[in-house]
């Protein structure tokens, strides 16, 4: 900052070596002055100003050191105490801009808070229809007919479902409520929920979940093997299977992994899959995808101290594998 000083004060110098030099010329014109004595003299005062600079460097810019070393926050207590009026006027303008931020982001968190109620009451008010719909196609008599609008049933059940979550993740420490849970029971209903999907396609399940258990949330935990399991049916050739199976690697944690053979995914995409919105690249123009399933999976899963990894081979399929904690591993996930 003595840069930004200097530059400052440049006038002040300016105005010292000017008087300075007046002193010496008005010396080399009247000869009846003693040059040498003069010199002393500049040389003298030219010390003193020096160590007056370094002097109020000190002083003078104490306050706006910290206020360039300040993180941006709201917290203005970090600055030092004005001690000079200008230094007022300057805290004076932050206290007046941070108070009229504050007061602007507590308006927009209560607005974005009003949104986010309203559309989770309007979930939850879908949701009965919905129900009420699916028993309805339920009791049709044609297979056919039942088979296509259960489909179109599921894909607005899912829709609605990552909505709903999509809005709860920011709340998810609050919800969360950790128990030893077993991996069949989970794996089936969330299997069973794409039944009429699967069928459509010719999708089967081939499961191998030797009496897993895992220490996670179950809701939490039913929604990321939802995630996975509906990009495997969506991604999959129609008349293919799709794996399911868990083990354990070499640390003793539990491993579930979900495997299909479907178009995989394009290696430049494997490091933005995660990424909010993002689709794909090879197949950008595929309107049906969100963006959001395994972005909102990822969040659920840190969560839940749950690593998610992904192994794919364009046109061979793709294999999502799921580590999960030990119970010495979990030690800062709320609701336990």
């Amino acid at each position: 900052m003595i840069r930004q000083y200097l530059r400052e004060r440049l006038s002040w110098i300016g105005l010292f070596l000017f008087l300075q030099l007046l002193v010496l010329s008005v010396a080399a014109i009247d000869i009846s002055i003693p040059l040498r004595s003069l010199l002393y003299i500049v040389f003298l005062s030219t010390l003193v100003f020096i160590v007056f600079l370094f002097v109020r460097y000190q002083r003078e810019t104490r306050f706006y050191r910290q206020l360039a070393a300040w993180d941006d926050t709201y917290d203005l207590g970090a600055l030092a105490h004005p001690e000079r009026p200008f230094e007022e006027l300057v805290m004076q303008a932050l206290h007046q801009q941070t108070n009229r931020y504050r007061r602007e982001v507590s308006g927009y968190k209560a607005e974005l808070e009003g949104e986010k109620d309203d559309l989770m009451s309007w979930i939850h008010e879908v949701k009965t229809p919905l129900t009420t719909m699916q028993l309805m196609i339920e009791r049709l008599e044609d297979p056919s007919l039942k088979s296509r609008l259960m489909y179109e049933w599921l894909r607005v059940h899912l829709l609605l479902d990552q909505q709903l979550h999509q809005k709860r993740i920011a709340f998810i420490e609050n919800d969360l409520f950790i128990e030893t849970i077993p991996l069949a029971p989970i794996l089936s209903k969330e299997i069973k929920s794409l039944q009429s999907w699967c069928l459509q396609k010719g999708i089967g399940f081939e499961l191998d979940i030797p009496g897993s258990e895992v220490l996670s949330d179950a809701k939490w935990l039913g929604f990321i093997v939802r995630q996975l399991l509906t990009n495997a049916v969506k991604y999959s050739s129609d008349g293919s299977d799709i794996s399911v199976t868990s083990g354990w690697d070499d640390e003793g944690h539990v491993q579930l992994h979900v495997r299909d053979f479907g178009r995989g995914i394009d290696p430049k995409d494997v490091p933005r899959i995660y990424d909010k919105g993002f689709t794909s690249t090879s197949m950008h123009k595929d309107t049906a995808s969100t963006g959001m399933g395994l972005y909102l999976a990822r969040k659920a899963a840190d969560a839940l101290s749950i690593r998610i990894e992904v192994a794919s081979k364009l046109g061979a399929g793709t294999t999502f594998t799921l580590t999960f904690p030990r119970s010495q591993d979990v030690v800062q996930t709320t609701g336990m």
